[in-house]
């Protein structure tokens, strides 16, 4: 996915956004209630979903996103699209559209394969209680589908299958003046998956075939109703000898201006990948809502 492409797309966003401001204000919940895209399609932070839902939507409404992201290190650029749908603050359908630049990789490997493209298919159920209104937090569960279709390098790398599986049980919170009278938001994620790079370099090796729980978690504090500071640590599995896989972690600023529009910028750390070092950079995303 090429830069223009995606300057392109989060023009259109952006025109969305502003395009739909009677749609978006029918819609009940509080602002930033719905979250940002990650990286996966799902609500939640960059790269860990949360238990929330998209959108705006409350018990008798629906409501959806559009988002486009990008995040780039020093050997690595991940360009993502998607959009996701809620229904009555109960369902959540995603999709999303990666496609990962690894030109350096390539080069050191001799090969003419530069980029590799996945897509993510997500289905978000909330199963009990509420980030606000509930003394427990806010539960949901949660599969995403995911196809890899350049398979070249992932197969070269000792991956096993090009396609499989992740299923995600989430738990989020906002405690109303819990930091210094700031409101905290507090999210765990358990994710069963076998994926390698999030599903990016397939899924499975020779190390590890099967399925093994990571622990993802995210953190953040609200200095009003329109900003949010915070951060994000997302377990990594280790099924490949080629290569060892580091744990992921970011640092954000998220901005809500309102509810037809998002935008998040971060810090991220991503550390080896693919036996490349110290893979960190920057992160942006803009995301509307109708």
């Amino acid at each position: 996915m090429s830069k223009y492409t995606i300057a392109n797309y989060s023009a259109a966003v952006l025109a969305l956004a502003l395009a739909l401001p009677a749609l978006a204000a029918e819609r009940s919940r509080i602002i930033a209630t719905g979250g940002v895209s990650t990286i996966e399609g799902t609500a939640g932070g960059g790269i860990v979903p949360m238990a929330l839902l998209s959108g705006y939507g409350a018990r008798e409404e629906s409501g959806g996103v559009a988002f486009a992201s990008m995040a780039q290190t020093p050997d690595y650029e991940l360009s993502v699209l998607g959009a996701s749908w809620s229904w009555r603050n109960r369902v959540e359908l995603s999709v999303a559209d990666q496609t990962l630049q690894h030109d350096t990789l390539s080069a050191a490997l001799g090969v003419s394969d530069t980029s590799i493209r996945q897509s993510v298919v997500g289905l978000k159920v909330r199963l009990a209680g509420d980030i606000l209104y509930t003394a427990m937090p806010q539960v949901s569960a949660s599969v995403q589908y995911k196809k890899n279709h350049d398979f070249f390098i992932p197969a070269a790398a000792g991956a096993i299958d090009d396609s499989d599986t992740d299923y995600n049980i989430t738990a989020t919170k906002v405690l109303l003046g819990g930091f210094f009278g700031y409101n905290l938001l507090l999210n765990g994620n358990a994710r069963y998956t076998r994926a390698n790079q999030g599903g990016l370099v397939g899924f499975g090796g020779d190390l590890n075939r099967s399925r093994e729980w990571q622990a993802e978690l995210s953190a953040g504090v609200f200095y009003n109703t329109h900003w949010l500071a915070g951060v994000e640590y997302r377990e990594k599995p280790d099924n490949l000898s080629f290569a060892r896989e580091d744990d992921w972690q970011t640092a954000f600023i998220a901005w809500f201006p309102n509810k037809h529009i998002s935008a998040v910028a971060a810090w991220v750390d991503l550390g080896e990948v693919a036996t490349l070092p110290d893979q960190d950079g920057w992160y942006v995303s803009l995301q509307g809502s109708f």
